[in-house]
């Protein structure tokens, strides 16, 4: 089911932002590394498998909490926090009327509603893109490809100050802000059982001086740097490879070890971004990475083109 981060419309297999009854283990909720966001995804998946099981339409339910239908979908996509009392009205309609079952899923509904940490960001960083960092935490393994721009997660800050004063004119404090947040996001590559990060780039990317040789320079020995980590894979795609590179922009793949989070395809516009969801969609876009892979140079001979881009600065 498609997810629309700010709109009320149901759209089929892709979410737009401008924007049998299984009961839940602990473990299968609460050591979600997205913290808030992937917590609602669990539990509002529980709540519709529990509805489908009772046999209940959405009509149904939305009544009995009073609201519309399309409020139920924004439940059970996870694009919403939880009243307490909209949860303990449908459990008790489901009839999980009490046991550990009823009292697990009232907890993680609470604890789904508490920000996570990048919500201390929010003045500077608009609501779908607060959905994808949420996202990022949660993933096990991040795949993207990069045409214009060193990926954020690889970026330092000088590099990622002089890519955000690209973009319209924002105050001072609000780049310091969103850079920030950008130093923040990298610390996952970093952490204990870190994602798999592979990421793909144009051999544009390593050339296009952003702030001058010395900020160049200085990032390209930081993606050499970080490629040393086992978790991390950086490949380029190099210019005689154009036939490659040809596949519209870039995007990020994401996969998730919780069975009730489904592949997800990021792509970032100006004012917005798409989150695709549905097989067709995201088997086409593991299709266009995987030949992105196969035809960018190897990782060694990755670092190899990267280390004399740098030295020739």
């Amino acid at each position: 089911m498609a997810r629309c981060a700010r709109s009320e419309v149901l759209c089929e297999g892709v979410i737009m932002a401008d924007g049998q009854e299984d009961e839940p283990t602990d473990g299968g909720f609460a050591e979600a590394r997205g913290g808030p966001t992937v917590l609602r995804i669990l539990v509002g998946a529980q709540l519709r498998r529990l509805r489908e099981a009772s046999g209940i339409t959405r009509e149904e339910a939305a009544y009995a909490i009073r609201g519309s239908e399309a409020k139920m979908s924004r439940i059970e996509s996870g694009r919403v926090g939880f009243k307490p009392r909209d949860v303990a009205d449908l459990l008790t309609m489901y009839g999980v009327t009490d046991g550990s079952a009823r009292d697990l899923l009232l907890s993680l509904a609470e604890q789904a509603n508490e920000p996570g940490w990048w919500h201390r960001y929010s003045d500077s960083m608009p609501d779908w893109f607060s959905t994808y960092v949420g996202l990022e935490q949660a993933a096990t393994i991040i795949r993207c490809y990069e045409a214009q721009y060193v990926p954020g997660l690889l970026q330092t800050e000088a590099y990622a100050n002089a890519v955000i004063n690209l973009g319209e004119a924002v105050r001072p404090d609000e780049v310091s802000k969103r850079v920030e947040l950008r130093m923040h996001r990298q610390q996952l590559l970093y952490v204990p059982k870190a994602p798999d990060y592979w990421a793909v780039i144009d051999e544009a990317v390593l050339r296009r001086k952003l702030g001058g040789p010395d900020v160049m320079r200085e990032q390209l020995d930081h993606i050499l740097e970080v490629s040393r980590r086992t978790n991390v894979t950086v490949q380029v795609v190099p210019f005689e490879r154009s036939d490659v590179a040809a596949v519209g922009g870039p995007f990020t793949l994401l996969r998730f070890a919780e069975p009730d989070l489904p592949d997800i395809v990021y792509l970032e516009q100006l004012n917005s971004a798409l989150y695709l969801n549905k097989d067709v969609d995201v088997m086409n876009y593991l299709q266009i990475m995987n030949r992105l892979a196969a035809g960018a140079l190897t990782p060694e001979r990755s670092t190899e083109l990267i280390q004399s881009v740098r030295d020739a600065l």
